[in-house]
């Protein structure tokens, strides 16, 4: 009933062993079968003496069948509430931490779990109930990196038939007969109604979510060609969506969700943005934990969630750190052959006489007004990055120095103030610089 193109004569492998059916029988398939096997057990304390009486029955199978145990007691309770996550969150990445720790230590090729047929018949009704998409259809995946599932194909009608025929005892974990946890629910309440009207059910689902499976092989190839042509790749760390070309795929919406979901983006989230995209809406913004989707004309930029740096003060020359730059600040007398008008976007040529310290580095805010070199009057901020057709995330991360009268002297990058330009009656001058 193994099934064995997944497994190696030659392996090495660590069985998630519980004391329940469907483990015990994967073990003792995997012995019968002459594989290399340990076993382990996890101890959660979850279910007072039943607990131990678990682990006294794991240990006293492995002693009888010659079987290496590893056995790990957790305090669950207490990860859940540290953690803020639900029992079977924290019991889950506990098991699985704890797995891939120690097929690492005792040098195991893979993790082995006893998984089966209606497991997954299970799950894929879960999700579909939930809300999901192909992949979710799919259900549990036989190979999952370090994680195998040799019964996923076997039925848990054959697996008990097997521990009869063996007559092989088990344990039963009392919280898998109660209804009030979701999964209970499918196992002891909707699965019975469906096998009840087509005993074909568990069988029938389980088939499809296998051809789903292959299905989601060739979307996952079409997506990988269509994204290539549909998102470029920016230098700066922005990626661009062409939306033209989006638009033109077959389904538009959900190569948006699959591109959108890799950057942390809910499908909630994705609708908002695909119809932020069609209206063609510029300005608005999508965040997501790790990053923000930008629309503008044509285009959907993507790039990091920024944090923007807390403003800097600058009391007297010296060399400063900001972010994750320097800027430098000096002083110097200014004689023509001396000190050179810097033409360099990253340097600032200030006249002293018309800059008052301390200095303010700062991102910009609505409202900001400076006066442009070589300009006549004052502009705002936002008007002066729009005229220079800066995208969301070049204007989101433009910094300003302002001095202590609250003028603006540098639009750090851009140009500096017509106020503090430096001219023939210079006598000094401050040097502000960005590398």
């Amino acid at each position: 009933m193994l099934d064995s193109d997944i497994l190696s004569r030659q392996g090495r492998y660590l069985v998630a062993l519980s004391g329940g059916a469907d483990s015990v029988a994967l073990l003792l398939m995997m012995v019968d079968e002459g594989y290399y096997v340990e076993a382990v057990h996890c101890n959660f304390h979850l279910r007072g003496s039943e607990s131990d009486r678990d682990e006294q029955f794991v240990v006293e199978l492995c002693a009888r069948l010659g079987v290496e145990l590893h056995r790990v007691h957790f305090d669950t309770l207490a990860y859940a509430w540290l953690h803020r996550q639900s029992i079977e969150t924290a019991a889950r990445d506990l098991r699985y931490d704890y797995f891939e720790r120690l097929r690492c230590d005792i040098g195991a090729d893979a993790i082995v779990v006893a998984h089966h047929r209606d497991d997954n018949a299970e799950t894929v009704l879960m999700n579909l109930v939930r809300g999901t998409g192909i992949n979710g259809m799919c259900g549990i995946r036989s190979v999952n990196g370090r994680i195998l599932r040799p019964l996923l194909g076997v039925s848990r009608k054959d697996i008990e038939a097997f521990l009869a025929r063996r007559g092989q005892e088990y344990v039963t974990d009392s919280t898998n007969l109660e209804h009030d946890a979701t999964r209970n629910k499918f196992r002891l309440e909707v699965m019975p109604q469906l096998s009840a009207i087509n005993p074909c059910a568990v069988k029938n689902i389980d088939t499809t979510s296998r051809h789903l499976r292959e299905a989601a092989k060739i979307v996952a190839w079409a997506v990988k060609k269509l994204m290539n042509d549909v998102v470029e790749c920016g230098d700066d760390g922005i990626d661009v969506v062409n939306v033209e070309r989006l638009l033109s795929t077959p389904s538009p919406e959900y190569l948006l969700n699959d591109i959108c979901s890799r950057y942390g983006f809910t499908p909630q989230q994705t609708g908002v943005i695909f119809r932020m995209m069609k209206g063609g809406t510029k300005g608005r913004m999508v965040s997501s934990a790790t990053h923000e989707i930008a629309a503008e004309p044509s285009r959907l930029l993507i790039g990091r969630v920024g944090n923007r740096p807390k403003p800097l003060l600058i009391p007297m020359e010296g060399l400063y750190a900001y972010g994750d730059g320097h800027f430098r600040v000096s002083v110097s007398d200014f004689t023509e052959s001396s000190v050179a008008v810097s033409k360099s976007p990253s340097v600032a040529t200030l006249d002293a006489s018309a800059v008052t310290f301390p200095l303010l580095l700062r991102p910009w805010r609505d409202g900001d007004r400076f006066h442009p070199f070589g300009m006549k009057g004052s502009k705002l901020v936002s008007d002066y990055l729009t005229d220079r057709k800066k995208n969301y995330f070049q204007r989101r991360d433009q910094l300003v120095v302002e001095d202590a009268s609250g003028e603006i002297v540098w639009l750090v990058g851009e140009r500096t103030s017509e106020k503090s330009r430096v001219g023939k009656s210079t006598e000094k001058v401050v040097v502000v610089s960005k590398n």
